[in-house]
């Protein structure tokens, strides 16, 4: 059995959908599909759920939401006669979102619910399009498939009970399209997952039905080992460990939001990303385990965005608590980091740029300062962090140089570096103005020209 994810753009049009039933046919393994909101036609274009968002906050608002309706509407109306699928599955769509319009929930309740809308149309608009070309297939929702959350809205976690939940659709003889983004709280509220949400459900059922295959369909034919904006034509990444795109994923790689993956992870299920555009190419697999290279890099991945707290007290690794201390404020702050480079005397702690706020960074100054008597306390904007990728870096010798000489190369300074005992990246910390220098002088480094 193979579980099946198909992106936003998958699905962003009729002949998008008819591409994703083709590759549905093609494959009696793949038996369940799980599918995001129609994302982008084009570069103008805008997403389902975004202007699902503008009619939640004016329904919310006591202002006219009618026109953002009829847009939406008009959307899978066009969808729907292009795939000449019936138009009960249209008055089916409408009937929902007026559905969630009516009800009497709070209105943190029901605009999680309204975001939901997009994924919720889109699987029933698939389901039926894999009725239309002769396959038995049915729409199932994630209450229905045991898909069972946290009572967070926006950031719901899954609950145990879900994995054996899901299990029972292994019985199932037919196709079950599943809408991603989202499930349901013990208390029968619905409640969406965090940022890459669909994903994470396509992992969630992967993980729950133990799949043989997760394949998660997108629009490139595979990840790349650096960003191409960056670099023309880059090296593609056939193979990859869980992680190495954990990794990746985290900064800045796009595929993936770095959480999505981690309940197939857990279940050891191999994850094939490839391109609904073109699926014949093999695209990439993330695996366990794969063999050694002798180039062990796999990739090189690069976020900006980010701050650092620079402290420094003499005599600072002598001193029990400090960083207890230290890390209690940011918690008191609501602040959570991302590395913590440190020496005798001094530490740096890195945090994203939307963590250390304007308002924030005067109190943790200042409480750094007089709870901790450091010596020196200073914030450096406007960072970037570069991660080196590739699982057996630490017995490669070599690895750390070429880094180096590639920064030196690109006129580059290295304001931090941190490696410690990781086998699988190193961290390099830089002024956001030569990210660009930089990427393309490692790839040649570690790549070729």
């Amino acid at each position: 059995m193979k579980v099946v994810k198909f992106g936003g753009s998958s699905v962003a049009s009729a002949t998008q959908i008819q591409k994703v039933g083709g590759i549905i046919k093609s494959d009696p393994e793949r038996k369940i599909v799980v599918v995001s909101a129609p994302g982008k036609r084009n570069n103008n274009d805008i997403k389902i759920t975004d202007m699902l968002i503008d009619l939640g906050h004016a329904y919310l608002q006591n202002k006219t939401y009618k026109d953002y309706l009829d847009k939406i509407m008009k959307r899978f109306e066009e969808i729907i006669q292009e795939l000449n699928i019936p138009l009960s599955v249209l008055e089916d769509i409408e009937h929902s979102i007026n559905n969630v319009l009516s009800r009497n929930l709070s209105d943190e309740i029901k605009f999680d619910a309204i975001k939901a809308l997009g994924e919720d149309s889109s699987a029933k608009i698939v389901s039926e399009y894999l009725k239309h070309i002769g396959l038995e297939a049915n729409y199932i929702n994630p209450k229905d498939a045991g898909i069972m959350v946290s009572n967070e809205l926006g950031e719901a976690r899954i609950l145990s009970e879900s994995f054996s939940n899901l299990y029972a659709l292994r019985e199932r003889s037919d196709i079950l399209v599943i809408p991603g983004f989202f499930g349901y709280t013990k208390e029968g509220n619905l409640a969406t997952f965090p940022r890459g949400g669909s994903d994470i459900t396509g992992s969630i059922v992967a993980a729950g039905v133990k799949a043989a295959l997760y394949e998660n369909f997108t629009d490139v034919d595979s990840v790349f080992s650096v960003n191409p904006n960056i670099v023309d034509n880059p090296k593609e990444i056939t193979k990859l460990t869980y992680k190495e795109m954990r990794e990746l994923s985290y900064a800045g790689f796009s595929v993936f939001h770095d959480e999505a993956l981690i309940p197939a992870f857990n279940e050891k299920i191999p994850v094939a990303i490839k391109n609904t555009n073109n699926p014949q190419s093999p695209g990439t697999k993330i695996v366990a385990e794969k063999e050694s290279l002798e180039n062990c890099v796999v990739g090189i991945a690069s976020d900006t965005g980010f701050s650092s707290i620079y402290i420094s007290k003499y005599l600072m690794n002598r001193e029990l608590g400090f960083g207890r201390k230290l890390f209690s404020i940011l918690e008191d702050e609501m602040i959570s980091f991302e590395h913590a480079p440190s020496g005798i005397d001094d530490m740096s702690i890195i945090i994203r740029d939307d963590q250390l706020t304007p308002e924030k960074e005067p109190i943790i100054l200042k409480r750094i300062k007089e709870e901790l008597q450091a010596d020196t306390v200073s914030i450096h904007r406007d960072l970037a962090i570069i991660m080196v990728v590739g699982e057996g870096m630490n017995s490669t010798i070599g690895i750390a140089q070429k880094a180096t000489s590639a920064l030196k190369e690109a006129n580059v300074n290295i304001e931090m570096i941190n490696q410690g005992s990781s086998e699988v990246s190193m961290m390099f910390g830089i002024q956001a103005e030569g990210i660009d220098r930089a990427i393309q002088s490692l790839y040649d480094a570690y790549f070729g020209k």
